[in-house]
């Protein structure tokens, strides 16, 4: 059985994992059926055979960013293996170096924002500081694309892949959600992006989908389901429809997130 990693889990405490959940559901308007909880995300992930999971949780003002980061720390910690975790920063931090260094000491393999959420362009000013903490050290996993709004779109990503040429940057749903194709045109053959197909499948042909993997290429791109935002059953089975080589699907499925995360294998 091929081993799946989802690189894109979004988890909370239980206290507020519906809450948060729900105002996920909200934003895009998406009627949520599960919760945000450890104890859903396990029983989801055994149901569609998925080995590991990426973990995470985004700082929507920078008091948040410690507790969230310890939380994900506690949340791998208790896993048994079958988690990695990466943290959180907020750019209005007033000790980003400090943030990335607790990161780092707690044994997270990198940094997810969601520009889009927390209310930053990814090339803004204030955020150029995590990139150049982050660059040559720790991944960054990017929230990109949404038409509604300009915070993670391609104009915003393409100068920081530019600039910060040792930065690791992994570009959430094909790099652009709901400007997909539009996105993978503008994206592709940068050397330091890399892709997830997270809340994509379910809007893409599998034709669509294949084409876009192909585009990047399969050395670029990472499974991710974007819990709990679907089910990662109904994911796997969206994923399996793709006309992809037993190689591509390796590669996608677990090799890429073993490399960029330092996954053991």
């Amino acid at each position: 059985m091929t081993k799946i990693i989802d690189c894109h889990c979004h988890v909370y405490p239980d206290k507020i994992a519906l809450k948060a959940a729900e105002a996920i559901g909200r934003f895009y308007s998406i009627d949520m059926d599960m919760d945000g909880t450890l104890a859903t995300l396990k029983a989801e992930a055994k149901k569609a055979g998925i080995t590991h999971c990426v973990v995470f949780s985004v700082a929507t003002k920078p008091s948040q960013t410690d507790s969230i980061n310890s939380f994900i720390a506690d949340t791998v910690a208790a896993s048994g293996g079958t988690m990695t975790g990466l943290g959180t920063l907020h750019p209005d931090s007033p000790d980003l170096k400090g943030d990335v260094e607790r990161i780092i000491s707690l044994g997270l393999k990198g940094v997810k924002l969601h520009p889009d959420i927390q209310g930053f362009k990814i090339d803004d000013y204030r955020c150029l500081k995590i990139y150049e903490l982050c660059e040559g050290r720790l991944p960054v996993l990017l929230h990109t694309g949404d038409k509604r709004y300009d915070y993670s779109n391609p104009n915003r990503l393409k100068p920081v892949l530019e600039i910060f040429k040792g930065l690791t940057v992994i570009g959430a749903h094909f790099g652009g959600w709901s400007i997909w194709e539009e996105a993978t045109e503008e994206l592709y053959g940068y050397e330091n992006l890399l892709v997830d197909c997270s809340s994509s499948l379910y809007a893409l042909t599998p034709e669509k989908a294949t084409e876009l993997v192909r585009k990047y290429g399969a050395e670029k791109v990472l499974f991710g389901i974007d819990f709990p935002m679907w089910r990662p059953k109904d994911e796997v089975e969206r994923f399996n429809k793709l006309d992809l080589t037993d190689e591509e699907r390796e590669l996608i499925l677990h090799r890429n997130a073993e490399k960029v995360f330092s996954i053991p294998s």
